[in-house]
């Protein structure tokens, strides 16, 4: 198994109670602005992650930063690459051509305006998706927010080694049983 596999945030829909939380907390974590309160807000909410909600289920869709990820190999002019072990847009580089939006099997990417700068009225369409918020020290900020603890940020190798400490307890608990049974 390779050690540098991508990391992603997992939703568990039995937990998720819709609220939303992990919408905003996304959206306040990637602006360019400090926002304390909700009036002092006075940017447009652009979230990386999308609650879907049908009568059966409620669960945030995110990017799934997938090692073998369509959109990296869609992107025709490389806006999309693998970089410490994420997914990551160079949004400056993309063209706006829709082809990762196309090629994600989850519907995580979401074409967004971004102004060169705050008095302009002329805009570029670039690709925007989950990045960890790669950069911020206590990681992705849609974990950190969730009232339910629904979302859970999964480190593959974390993973991997808690889950083998977990087999070998339950097997070593069976070992001991059965020889306290057979004398």
């Amino acid at each position: 198994m390779k050690n540098d596999l991508n990391a992603f945030v997992a939703a568990d829909p039995s937990k998720c109670i819709g609220c939303r939380v992990c919408e905003i907390a996304c959206a306040v974590a990637h602006l360019d602005k400090t926002v304390k309160t909700v009036g002092s807000l006075n940017a447009p909410l652009l979230p990386r992650l999308y609650l879907v909600k049908t009568p059966e289920t409620t669960m945030p869709v995110q990017c799934r930063h997938c090692e073998d990820a369509p959109c990296v190999k869609s992107c025709p002019v490389s806006a999309i690459n693998r970089r410490d072990n994420k997914i990551m847009m160079a949004e400056q580089r993309c063209i706006g051509c829709k082809s990762c939006l196309l090629a994600c099997p989850f519907g995580a990417i979401e074409l967004i305006a971004v102004c060169p700068d705050d008095r302009s009225r002329d805009y570029n369409v670039v690709a925007s998706k989950c990045d960890l918020c790669s950069g911020k020290l206590n990681g992705p900020a849609c974990v950190a927010a969730c009232p339910s603890q629904a979302l859970r940020y999964v480190n593959i190798a974390e993973e991997r080694k808690c889950r083998q400490l977990h087999a070998a307890t339950k097997a070593g608990n069976f070992i001991k049983e059965f020889r306290a049974r057979e004398g």
